[in-house]
């Protein structure tokens, strides 16, 4: 088994970290490159859920009779910024093409191997770190208005039920009393959440820096290779030694996946949250909302909701729709909801046109690998994906088939 290598991790979100505290572990040198700092982006905005059960992908069959309407209703949770539609088009174009029964299954039985141990996956990563306190066990909860509503949602429930996830539908008082009565609900036992996802990324990766592991703050621009090998990173007008590499930057990861050859179609996904501190009521359990598609998760000292998907672009500000749309929302599922602040935030979640990520090595140049573009589970699956890097960069042979992940399979 080859160990002891040099390695440049760059990004240092859930994947990025996951993948350093692994490398570190199994004995190898690890370099942490990110541009602003550990849990920065999408790590700090997530709904904090360890969604095992989250395989379905947003390209059901049912997108093309609804997305539409949904971009010309203000509450709907689908926003475009029609000046970027020409960029977006070709990727759309992409994305679109999967929104099939086929494909959407293809999808669910790719992610599964990678998200469907998550709370596990997030403890064992955690132990001995002193992150551990923000990993909660807990249910995950659908909230629909209606018995009709969850049926109509008979497409991804059965998807579920094919790779063995188990619920129990909930009606009446059985229901979580903090909702506006008259609901249905479907409780899915084995989850977990984050009560403070930034708080416990950094963390992770305050632990990495204390196991030796060196953390630079910094853009990587490119990857310096010879004889067809990576020999070191290009930060900031330097070249740091070294003898692998690791793209793991999300949304940002194109540019230097396109300067390894990589023809991976990549797009950001623009997430919102709305924090509420202090709120006077909180769920029991993190809850979809699932006529809003959010996310309302109990967290430290606040209620966060997440979710909305917007399309834009990495360099447009905060829209203020998403925003005011999960305080609408909210205070019709949750009635006479009070709380003493906001803090709002916008992030970019990684998103590929199959909607599963890339993770492996890349071809043709030795010691290079990739690991992102799990667009709404990346806190999920990361664990589990810095794993498998650090197996493949220590030469050791992971137990799933990573053919689904492959950074070549659009080639």
């Amino acid at each position: 088994m080859d160990k002891g290598k040099t390695v440049a991790v760059i990004g240092a979100g859930i994947v990025g970290v996951a993948t350093a505290l692994w490398l570190l572990r199994d004995g190898h040198r690890v370099i942490l490159v990110d541009r602003t700092g550990p849990a920065a982006g999408a790590s700090h905005g997530n709904a904090g859920l360890l969604a095992s059960s989250s395989v379905v992908p947003v390209t059901v069959p049912a997108l093309f009779a609804h997305a539409p309407a949904m971009l010309f209703d203000p509450m709907k949770p689908l926003f475009l910024k029609w000046g970027y539609l020409p960029r977006l088009a070709p990727w759309l174009m992409r994305y679109l093409s999967h929104a099939n029964a086929p494909a959407a299954r293809a999808r669910a039985r790719a992610l599964y191997p990678i998200i469907g141990d998550s709370l596990t996956d997030h403890q064992t990563l955690a132990a001995g770190t002193g992150a551990e306190r923000w990993i909660v066990p807990s249910d995950y909860v659908f909230l629909y208005d209606s018995r009709r509503d969850y049926a109509a949602d008979g497409f991804g429930w059965g998807i579920r039920k094919s790779l063995g996830i188990e619920w129990q539908v909930l009606e009446g008082a059985a229901i979580d009393p903090c909702f506006a009565p008259g609901k249905c609900a479907v409780r899915l036992p084995g989850h977990g959440h984050i009560t403070d996802p930034g708080a416990y990324v950094a963390a992770l990766a305050a632990h990495a820096e204390r196991q030796g592991a060196r953390l630079v703050i910094g853009e990587a621009t490119d990857i310096a290779r010879a004889g067809g090998r990576v020999t070191g990173l290009r930060v900031a007008g330097e070249t740091i030694p070294c003898e692998a590499v690791v793209i793991a930057t999300g949304a940002w990861s194109g540019p230097l996946a396109r300067k390894l050859g990589l023809k991976i179609p990549l797009e950001t996904e623009r997430g919102y949250h709305l924090e509420l501190w202090n709120p006077s009521v909180m769920p029991r359990a993190p809850t979809m909302i699932a006529a809003g598609k959010f996310l309302a998760t109990p967290m430290e000292g606040r209620l966060r909701l997440a979710g909305i998907v917007e399309f834009g672009g990495l360099d447009a500000p905060p829209s203020r729709a998403p925003l005011r749309l999960l305080e609408r929302l909210v205070r019709k599922v949750i009635p006479g909801l009070t709380w003493d602040r906001t803090v709002e935030w916008m992030g970019h979640r990684p998103c590929i046109a199959d909607s599963t990520p890339s993770i492996g090595p890349v071809p043709g140049v030795a010691g290079a690998f990739v690991g992102f573009g799990h667009d709404h589970v990346g806190l999920t699956g990361g664990p589990k994906t810095g794993r498998l890097l650090a197996q493949l960069i220590g030469g050791t042979r992971p137990n799933i088939d990573l053919a689904p992940y492959a950074p070549t399979r659009f080639q």
